[in-house]
């Protein structure tokens, strides 16, 4: 077998990986979405002066942010059931829907701080002045303070998500038939070692393309931002 096969063996595997890959975008983007709602709502927690509520935000959050992403998955894959029953309809729940569910925890950890840390970036005087002006603590934090958190917490809200994307491989080890997973059932199904190396840098490259453009943009919104 001369070198010239080894280009048609590639291209003929792409479209079974690149399906792969898309299930890969498809998991980030909802395990953000799930991810950020609850994020939101833990990081503001955080900031309750009520321990009823601050303590177990704060715990959740350091909790998730903290435990390995790998554990998470496992611990979702075998706990969360394989169908459930509504109203006596039966849902199925397959590997890659549970395997995003678990995305989503340490995404949420990690945006909870996000939160967290936008808000107290706040000079306190603005605070002082709402209060001054009559605003409840509720209406400064909604009104005023946290329209002004958007523009620093969408930056490292990007960069989350492209961790987060670059995480998805992990599901393989699940039984997720993502890209990686697909990667390496192409090269072993070609039964050419020569092969290896281009399959995974055609891997590789999947994941840069995407990614290289959201940080690249998160990095230029960071700059226009910080000079305003």
């Amino acid at each position: 077998m001369n070198q010239t096969s080894i280009l048609p063996q590639i291209l003929e595997w792409m479209p079974f990986v690149l399906q792969g890959f898309g299930l890969n975008i498809l998991m980030s983007l909802l395990a953000i979405a799930i991810g950020t709602a609850i994020g939101t709502f833990l990081g503001l927690g955080q900031l309750s002066p009520s321990m009823a509520v601050g303590g177990p935000s704060k715990l959740a959050t350091q909790l998730f942010r903290n435990a390995p992403w790998l554990v998470l998955l496992f611990y979702c894959i075998f706990l969360i059931p394989y169908q459930v029953n509504i109203a006596g309809i039966t849902i199925q729940l397959p590997s890659w829907l549970r395997a995003t569910i678990g995305f989503s925890f340490p995404v949420a950890a990690n945006f909870s701080e996000i939160v967290r840390g936008s808000v107290n970036s706040v000079p306190r005087g603005q605070w002082e002045a709402a209060e001054a002006l009559g605003y409840s603590r509720r209406a400064t934090l909604f009104r005023i303070i946290l329209p002004q958190c958007i523009t620093r917490m969408v930056p490292p809200w990007m960069n989350l998500y492209a961790l987060l994307l670059t995480a998805t491989p992990l599901s393989m080890i699940v039984g997720v038939e993502e890209a990686l997973g697909r990667t390496q059932a192409a090269v072993q199904a070609q039964s050419d070692s020569r092969v290896l190396i281009p399959m995974y840098l055609a891997l590789l490259t999947m994941f840069f393309v995407y990614t290289w453009p959201i940080n690249r943009l998160s990095l230029m919104l960071e700059r226009r931002f910080r000079t305003k």
